[in-house]
């Protein structure tokens, strides 16, 4: 009987160790998605940050070709012409 014994002891305490690092990984897991819920919330933070600093470049490099600058000029002649199409499709469609 005490062999019996030894051995429901034995596995007692190894099932109360699998449930301590059961319970440890829980946690380890649940600070690891923080950490990826905080990294993602930064991430979007920075790739909205970009995309608003590419759209203020852009204009400043409209801004520039409009002031006399030779580079950009053929993006700003471009962009002026797609703004005259635009007007002169909202005045057909006023008109109509």
């Amino acid at each position: 009987m005490s062999v019996i014994a030894e051995i429901i002891d034995t596995l007692e305490y190894k099932v109360e160790k699998l449930f301590e690092k059961s319970k440890s990984l829980e946690k380890n897991n649940q600070v690891l998605r923080l950490e990826l819920a905080k990294a993602t919330q930064t991430i979007q933070k920075q790739s909205e940050e970009m995309e608003a600093l590419k759209k203020q470049y852009e204009t400043l490099k409209i801004a520039n070709s409009l002031l006399g600058s030779d580079n950009n000029k053929r993006e700003t002649k471009l962009k002026i012409n797609s703004l005259i199409r635009e007007i002169d499709y909202c005045i057909a469609q006023l008109s109509d």
